[in-house]
């Protein structure tokens, strides 16, 4: 008897355990991105271990996307005379050589059907998939996006790379690694410096990731964000 009722107390105790424990992690969440900030110095000589650059990676690749279909290629750059050339077109600010690892985003230019087609190619790897209902949403994807107009898709695609950067920001976050997202810089003389162009690319936003100076007077100011009842409108 006192077995089973230990069982059942265990039990009786476990259905609270989870949401106990999903609220910490959410609650550990809310504390790194108040300790997150858009870093404006880094200290070069502490570099990101390999290991946490590749969790990084994969926590852009399960990144939400449109669809699913990721028409988008991420640089990953750690040279730093191929940096020092990037940073003399990103208005020299001093992330961009500072940094660890300077993450691209680079949206397709070209090819994109390809990449729809890469993206439902996998779709067809997976168990149970039914051949005739994806061949159906293969074909309206892929009018879908071709019929856009050229300033729309890339305006599309882009907000595709923002949506991974944001994951990539909340990575880095969750990590206690250092990063912060940046659009000052010359996107013509990017693809042209990493030969991107070449590749049917075209940058879209920066990201470089390290670790903090301890000079950097920014860590220190006080997180500004619009309250709730400011930031959100609830319907009836």
């Amino acid at each position: 008897m006192g077995k089973t009722t230990h069982a059942v107390v265990m039990t009786s105790c476990a259905r609270f355990l989870i949401p106990i424990e999903n609220h910490k992690k959410l609650m550990k969440l809310l504390e790194n991105l108040n300790w997150r900030y858009a870093t404006k110095s880094f200290n070069p000589d502490k570099k990101v271990s390999a290991e946490h650059i590749k969790s990084l990676k994969e926590a852009v690749r399960l990144s939400a996307s449109s669809y699913g279909l990721q028409l988008y290629r991420v640089l990953v750059i750690e040279n730093p005379d191929v940096r020092s050339e990037l940073r003399k077109v990103s208005y020299d600010q001093k992330q961009i050589t500072e940094a660890s690892h300077l993450f691209v985003f680079c949206t397709l230019t070209e090819r994109f059907e390809e990449g729809i087609d890469e993206y439902f190619h996998l779709l067809f790897q997976t168990p149970g998939a039914n051949k005739n209902e994806l061949n159906s949403y293969w074909n309206t994807t892929k009018l879908m996006v071709s019929g856009m107009e050229e300033t729309n898709r890339k305006s599309w695609m882009e907000k595709q790379c923002y949506l991974a950067m944001s994951t990539l920001l909340m990575a880095c976050a969750e990590l206690k690694i250092d990063a912060c997202p940046m659009e000052g810089f010359e996107k013509e003389r990017y693809d042209s410096i990493l030969g991107l162009r070449e590749k049917g690319l075209n940058a879209s936003v920066i990201v470089p990731v390290g670790y903090r100076s301890d000079f950097d007077q920014t860590q220190y100011r006080v997180k500004v964000r619009k309250d709730q009842e400011t930031l959100f409108i609830s319907l009836p």
